[in-house]
């Protein structure tokens, strides 16, 4: 059924975020004014691009944290080709604390999210603050992360079934969500973790997929929220 309905023919990558801030859409545009001068942990930085916009924007020290060796060697080429290797430091334990831990895009994705978040509590300088941005829910119409099905396929469809056609699609031998890295983290859930989490939560906003706003509300937030973004200080 899922092959009659979609060919698993991967779509053309594309980014929102070519030629723009990742950082101020995401976070506000007040965030990059704000961590001058301060020591700022990028927590799953991938290719370094924002610990990169960090440094750039006048923090003292930006560090980029990841599990994946291939990702911080690379983030450690690119801060070096845009000249700010010596205000970024690239690794998998920082070691020291921060005034503020940026997380883009990551909540989602964690094996362990209440782990995480104890662990970036743990990173934080007493008053610091955690600002993380993630999304898509996993009741988002592509909380799968697949843009070539359609919308809510990973609701109606077994595990099994959505797993098969993408590896007819994409290849690998991943049988369950976890395995490609998804936790299955919904709105809720999330709001639960932090409140777990020893961190006060100072903002919890959830943004409307746009077509869907005008019926986004308590009920139907699950199913039509596209971001979630947040601010937990350590007290």
């Amino acid at each position: 059924m899922l092959r009659a309905l979609a060919d698993p023919t991967p779509l053309p990558v594309t980014t929102v975020y070519d030629g723009r801030s990742k950082l101020e859409i995401l976070l506000g545009k007040e965030l990059l004014p704000s961590i001058k001068g301060k020591v700022v942990i990028d927590y799953g930085c991938g290719y370094g691009f924002q610990t990169i916009e960090l440094a750039q924007a006048g923090a003292a020290r930006a560090i980029g944290v990841d599990i994946n060796p291939e990702f911080l060697a690379a983030a450690a080429e690119n801060a070096q080709k845009a000249g700010v290797a010596d205000k970024c430091r690239f690794c998998e334990f920082p070691g020291e604390q921060a005034d503020v831990v940026v997380s883009l895009d990551c909540f989602e994705h964690y094996e362990d999210p209440r782990a995480i978040l104890a662990g970036i509590r743990d990173l934080l300088k007493p008053g610091g603050a955690l600002l993380a941005s993630w999304g898509p829910p996993w009741y988002h119409p592509r909380g799968m992360h697949l843009n070539e099905l359609p919308p809510w396929t990973h609701v109606f469809f077994a595990e099994e079934a959505v797993l098969r056609w993408r590896q007819l699609m994409r290849g690998g031998t991943a049988t369950t969500y976890s395995e490609v890295g998804l936790n299955r983290m919904t709105v809720s859930r999330f709001e639960k973790l932090a409140g777990l989490s020893g961190l006060r939560i100072e903002l919890l906003k959830v943004v409307p997929i746009r077509p869907l706003r005008l019926i986004h509300n308590r009920l139907t937030r699950e199913f039509t929220t596209s971001v979630v973004q947040s601010k937990l200080v350590k007290i």
